[in-house]
C-alpha cells in the first residue's frame, strides 16, 4: 500500500468523502556534489561567523530574524512560529469547480493521489471522480500539509483523483516587466499557416516513456568513467544559430520531417515484404 501522508475528507455541498493522500511522484534521484579543496581533495565546510565581532557563531546563539528595514530586524522565537501556525484541518472543502483550461500551468505545483479511504467511500468517490471528468472541472479549495495552509485543485487522472498543491495569486510574477510581441506582431499570413503545417508534421500523442534525462545519464557515465581513471572525450555541441530567414527555416524543417517520413514508411514497407513471403511460401 502506498505511503499515506495525510487523512481527511473532500466535501462539496453536504457530500462528505473519507480519503487519504499518497505521493504521486519519485523523490528525483539527483546526483550529490561535495565542495572539495583542489590541493588535495578534502572536504570544505561552512562556518558559520558573525560579521560584526568576526568569530565562529555556535547554533545555540543563533537566532530568526526578519529585515524589516536596510539593517533592522525582528527576532522570531519558536514560540512565535507556533502561534502563526495553521490549526491542522482534516477536510479539503471545495469552494469553486472551475474550468481546468482557465487555471494556467504556472499555478500547480506538486500532485498527490487520492484514493477513498474505506470500502464505504468507494462509491461517493467513484461518483465525484466521474463527474469531475464529464463536466472537465477543477474543484478548487485549501488542505494543510505539515502545519501550512496550500491552495489545491482536485482533478482527474484516469481512475484517480488527484489533488495538486498550488501557488498564491501573490506568488506568481506578472510578465508585465518582459518586453513581449502583442500577438499578430510581425508575422504574415503565409508564415503563419507554414508555422500550423510544421506543428501538424510534429503533433504525436503523449507518451511520458520517450523522455528520458539524458543528462543525468551522460554525467553519469563520465563520474563512472573519471573514477576507474579513464579519460573522458567530451563531443562539441553544435550550438543552434539564430533564424535569418523564418520561411526558409519552417520550409526547410518541412521538407526534412517530409523526407524522413518517406524514408520510414520505405524502411517499414521494406521490413514488411520477407513476412509476406513467408506467408505466400506457407500458403504455397
Amino acid at each position: 500500500m502506498a505511503r499515506t501522508m495525510w487523512k481527511g475528507f473532500i466535501s462539496f455541498g453536504l457530500v462528505t468523502i473519507p480519503v487519504r493522500l499518497c505521493p504521486a511522484v519519485e523523490s528525483r534521484e539527483a546526483l550529490a556534489f561535495h565542495l572539495l579543496h583542489r590541493k588535495d581533495l578534502s572536504r570544505v565546510d561552512y562556518k558559520r561567523y558573525c560579521q560584526a565581532e568576526d568569530v565562529e557563531v555556535p547554533w545555540k546563539e543563533i537566532v530568526k530574524g526578519y529585515e524589516y528595514r536596510k539593517d533592522k530586524y525582528v527576532v522570531l522565537t519558536d514560540e512565535d512560529f507556533e502561534k502563526a501556525r495553521v490549526p491542522a484541518s482534516q477536510t479539503f472543502s471545495v469552494r469553486a469547480f472551475v474550468s481546468a483550461a482557465e487555471v494556467e500551468d504556472l499555478y500547480f505545483d506538486s500532485p498527490y493521489y487520492l484514493a477513498p479511504d474505506g470500502k464505504g467511500a468507494t462509491k461517493a468517490y467513484a461518483l465525484f471522480r466521474d463527474a469531475l471528468a464529464d463536466e472537465g472541472k477543477l474543484g478548487i479549495g485549501t488542505i494543510v500539509l505539515r502545519q501550512r495552509e496550500h491552495l489545491g485543485a482536485v482533478a482527474t487522472a484516469g481512475n484517480a483523483l488527484v489533488l495538486t498543491t498550488m501557488r498564491w495569486a501573490h506568488e506568481i510574477r506578472s510578465p508585465k516587466e518582459l518586453d513581449l510581441p502583442k500577438a499578430g506582431h510581425g508575422w504574415t499570413d503565409k508564415e503563419m499557416k507554414l508555422a500550423h503545417q510544421l506543428i501538424g508534421t510534429l503533433t504525436a500523442g503523449w507518451d511520458p516513456q520517450e523522455y528520458q534525462d539524458t543528462y543525468t545519464d551522460v554525467l553519469r557515465k563520465v563520474i563512472e568513467r573519471k573514477a576507474k581513471g579513464r579519460d573522458v572525450t567530451v563531443q562539441d555541441i553544435e550550438r543552434p544559430k539564430p533564424v535569418s530567414d523564418l520561411m526558409k527555416a519552417m520550409q526547410a524543417s518541412l521538407r526534412s520531417h517530409s523526407n524522413g517520413t518517406r524514408r520510414d514508411l520505405a524502411s517499414a514497407h521494406g521490413r514488411r515484404r520477407p513476412r509476406s513471403t513467408q506467408r505466400a511460401k506457407s500458403a504455397a
